[in-house]
């Protein structure tokens, strides 16, 4: 291996790109979910007339949840290069199997989403108020509101745990995950606004280790007496 290939690797090694990942996706999802809490309604009976006037806005979030994912997905592999032998076999199963159960129902989500649309598009008057609509529209609600936001807990416990015992975040922010975790697994259902809890979480995480890493470089840069 040349030398410029191990500067490389040491380069995508460092904290920072785990940290802008985790940023990326942060603001890419809570701009998506806005957009879809303000075009659709909360209720999950309701017949659909929301496909008349916010399409357009739900196809611009439908367009940021792939690059979220992406992001998501540098965000979780990054950190596990990071943590490198300090990674537990047990932690690590759990924190990498609910960060990509989180992405797949986050993605089918978005699908049925995106299948609403395009079946709007060719044949509107018989897809609102259809059995059709209604079965899509209320598999996305239970998709998103249980069993997404409950995988998003158990990233956020398994993560704060690590971070407990690897410091690569400050210990307030892990037990504020903790209690932020326990409102997805028990509330979730209940508070539809639940799924920005966690993409506020990992922003807060992702700018803390930012923070920490560029306190660490200005004190490396910073001249020896």
């Amino acid at each position: 291996m040349t030398a410029g290939n191990t500067v490389t690797r040491a380069q995508l090694k460092t904290p920072s790109a785990a940290a802008i990942a985790g940023l990326l996706f942060s603001c890419l999802l809570i701009i998506a979910f806005w957009l879809f809490r303000i075009s659709i309604p909360a209720d999950p009976q309701e017949p659909g007339s929301w496909l008349h006037a916010s399409s357009d806005d739900v196809a611009i979030a439908l367009n940021l949840v792939p690059f979220a994912g992406i992001s998501f997905l540098w965000f979780i592999g990054v950190l596990r290069d990071r943590l490198g032998q300090r990674e537990d076999r047990f932690f690590a199963t759990v924190f990498f199997g609910s960060g990509l159960l989180f992405l797949a129902m986050l993605f089918l989500a978005a699908g049925v989403v995106g299948g609403l649309l395009i079946a709007f598009a060719a044949k509107p008057d018989e897809l609102i108020g259809s059995a059709t609509f209604h079965f899509a529209r209320a598999a996305v609600y239970v998709t998103v509101n249980v069993y997404l936001v409950k995988m998003a807990g158990v990233f956020m416990i398994t993560t704060s745990t690590i971070a407990l015992y690897t410091g690569i975040a400050p210990r307030w922010l892990a037990l504020l995950g903790y209690a932020l975790a326990l409102l997805l697994l028990f509330g979730s259902y209940y508070i539809s606004w639940s799924f920005f809890v966690f993409p506020v979480w990992v922003f807060l995480v992702s700018l803390s280790i930012l923070v920490d890493n560029f306190r660490r470089d200005t004190s490396d840069s910073a001249p020896k007496p």
